[in-house]
């Protein structure tokens, strides 16, 4: 059985070497000898660093295929595009900053069995920032609202999964991904096994997500899922009733009262707000739209500037 490491590097030249080689001694230990790994840099802004250090690997050790991609992709489209060059019968993401640890991988992989064809790793102690964890328990609130999600699975970046899952999520043609998304519309919730994992500092740097980033990755999620417009189609709904309602009051009290009603500023309040809630659910609409026409244009997920290793021969 042969074994692939997919990581996503970004500005990870100072640790890519240490999480390879770690995660092959570790292999070792658990008596692995037919493994490989493919790193794909996500156009990391440091200079170059972190190819030179990819392709250096990929010189030095003939398991290693090192990939460059053209443009920043995120972290979820650099994973598909490892999983395109994966040749292995079961796949493992890991990070490039040791905190997925490679001493987690025995944990990992004896979840793997007849029962279970994908297994996420989770942390009992995270050792993220506040923002960071808040991050991660909004987008796991919104993954179990969005696309059903169990509430008790609990998920981290480290995963494996079997072949076949891997050969259903390169079929996946946008450009918007989100792995979780993926996952769960492959596999069902019951063959997804969850293993308790230790969470470790990162070796060196600070994470490359930043607000902008996460909320551009947790708007993905929205692509496996019309609950956003199901929602906005209930809440214009309500609202319309709300007016009905209002109005028929108006009226009752102005035929009991028979006094002048004035409101002329509560009224033009209610035109703004309610027409930015229609603004709002246009854009809504839009952006479903703007991303079925962007697929439709195949709108490529990553673009691959050079391949260093063993597959760079196979092409």
């Amino acid at each position: 059985m042969k074994y692939s490491i997919v990581i996503p590097c970004y500005k990870s030249s100072h640790t890519i070497e240490t999480v390879v080689k770690e995660t092959i001694k570790e292999f070792g230990n658990l008596g692995i000898d037919d493994f490989e790994f493919v790193l794909v840099d996500d156009f990391s802004p440091d200079g170059g660093e972190t190819v030179r250090a990819l392709k250096s690997l990929a010189g030095e050790l003939d398991c290693v295929t090192a990939i460059a991609l053209a443009h920043n992709v995120g972290q979820h489209n650099a994973l598909i595009c490892g999983l395109n060059y994966a040749e292995g019968d079961v796949i493992v993401f890991m990070d490039d900053d040791m905190q997925t640890h490679p001493s987690q991988l025995k944990k990992m992989l004896s979840g793997l069995d007849d029962d279970h064809d994908v297994v996420y790793g989770y942390y009992g102690d995270k050792k993220h920032s506040p923002f960071r964890n808040f991050g991660s328990w909004f987008t796991h609130e919104s993954v179990r609202i969005l696309i059903g999600k169990p509430k008790d699975m609990k998920t981290s970046s480290f995963v494996a999964m079997k072949k076949y899952v891997r050969d259903s999520i390169i079929t996946y043609p946008a450009h918007y991904t989100q792995m979780q998304g993926l996952i769960l519309r492959t596999v069902s919730p019951e063959r997804i096994a969850s293993v308790p994992i230790e969470h470790f500092d990162r070796a060196y740097g600070q994470s490359g997500y930043t607000l902008k980033k996460l909320l551009s990755l947790w708007s993905n999620i929205a692509g496996f899922s019309v609950v956003p417009l199901r929602m906005a189609q209930k809440f214009g709904i309500f609202t319309t009733l709300c007016g009905v309602l209002g109005l028929v009051w108006l009226l009752v009290r102005k035929i009991i009262s028979k006094t002048k009603i004035l409101g002329w500023t509560s009224t033009m309040m209610t035109i703004i707000i309610f027409s930015g809630i229609i603004l709002l659910t246009l854009g809504i609409v839009g952006e479903y739209v703007g991303r079925m026409f962007l697929t439709m244009g195949n709108y490529p997920q990553f673009v691959v500037r050079e391949i260093y290793g063993e597959k760079e021969k196979k092409e």
